[in-house]
């Protein structure tokens, strides 16, 4: 659904608020997090893909550019998908690359793997995660992110649990296909956990090889995106740039690896905004969001809707707004007054 003008008053926020272009149909029971396809032959054409969290029929749902669920391309009958995340360019075979879509099914302990966007399943039914662990509550996944190393092309997906200890709260895998099929091998455990919340998202910066992760009452830790590379942390930053609830977060790539580091303050209804390269704070931003838990960014054109770029956030009314990136950009560039 186009939208025309604001349409979140501002529940006290101190910032203007940038309006969505597009605001989505509604999902079922609880939204929580997006990942975005780029069409690379039609980008008019992309998709968004929004997870909505139900114990019973759970869903991974497939959106247009103007917000209208596909039905065709979404999942249900999921129990309690949380985290989503694409990756492009996955090799099944020697004559057959796809660009994959993951996430975690919490409720099964498991990562879900298809293909996209025929929605093919890949994972013979889903990939056990954290299964060294004595718990059944340490194996609940959260949240993922792919890592795709630019050199080798390997696919490294990390994973994180709603309970975790204060050191290893975090997984990576290799997801693998070749005579024996598709399979996701444990590499690493890693990150430190200062025991407040939990920890959940999880964002990649394939270009610059860091990973980013949300203590979400903590900080934002930072750390090498490829296990060969080692396990130690490089940075803990943000803590005093929330209000509480670190959150969802998305890299706006720019040229030369510039750009931004973009993470929802959940409690303040709005998203801090830090340098892609020094990961200095800039400043915060208000999209109309409420409550946002997940989020996710393109810089690319994706045709006349979005020429500048999408930015999707989730929303607790059970929907996704849609912003054209080019408005958030000029918001963060310009000059406090």
């Amino acid at each position: 659904m186009l939208v025309c003008a604001v349409v979140v008053v501002s529940c006290g926020h101190p910032l203007p608020e940038i309006p969505a272009k597009v605001i989505t149909e509604q999902t079922p029971h609880d939204t929580d997090d997006p990942a975005i396809w780029v069409n690379k032959e039609n980008p008019a054409q992309s998709l968004v893909f929004g997870t909505d969290k139900d114990e019973v029929n759970g869903g991974v749902y497939a959106f247009d550019l103007n917000g209208a669920i596909i039905e065709e391309k979404s999942i249900t009958g999921l129990s309690y998908p949380n985290n989503v995340d694409l990756a492009y360019g996955f090799k099944l075979s020697d004559s057959t690359v796809a660009d994959i879509l993951m996430f975690t099914e919490r409720e099964k302990n498991q990562v879900r793997l298809f293909s996209v966007p025929d929605m093919t399943p890949l994972d013979n039914g889903g990939f056990p995660v954290f299964v060294d662990e004595s718990s059944s509550d340490l194996r609940r996944p959260m949240g993922i992110a792919i890592y795709k190393d630019p050199v080798s092309e390997r696919f490294f997906p990390v994973v994180s649990r709603k309970v975790g200890p204060k050191i290893n709260y975090l997984y990576q895998y290799e997801l693998i296909a070749d005579s024996l099929g598709i399979r996701f091998e444990l590499l690493r455990k890693f990150g430190a956990f200062s025991g407040k919340k939990e920890i959940e998202a999880i964002v990649v910066d394939n270009d610059l090889g860091f990973l980013y992760y949300a203590d979400e009452m903590h900080c934002i830790h930072k750390y090498y995106a490829h296990p060969d590379r080692g396990s130690e942390e490089l940075d803990c930053f943000g803590a005093h740039n929330f209000k509480r609830d670190i959150e969802g977060m998305a890299i706006a790539k720019g040229p030369n690896g510039d750009g931004y580091l973009i993470v929802s303050d959940q409690q303040a209804h709005s998203f801090s905004v830090f340098d892609r390269q020094t990961n200095t704070y800039i400043k915060q931003v208000n999209l109309g969001t409420i409550e946002t838990d997940g989020c996710e960014v393109t810089t690319e054109n994706l045709g006349p809707l979005f020429p500048n770029g999408l930015f999707v956030s989730m929303t607790d009314s059970r929907e996704f707004y849609f912003h054209d990136f080019g408005e958030i950009l000029q918001r963060i560039e310009e000059k406090s007054e």
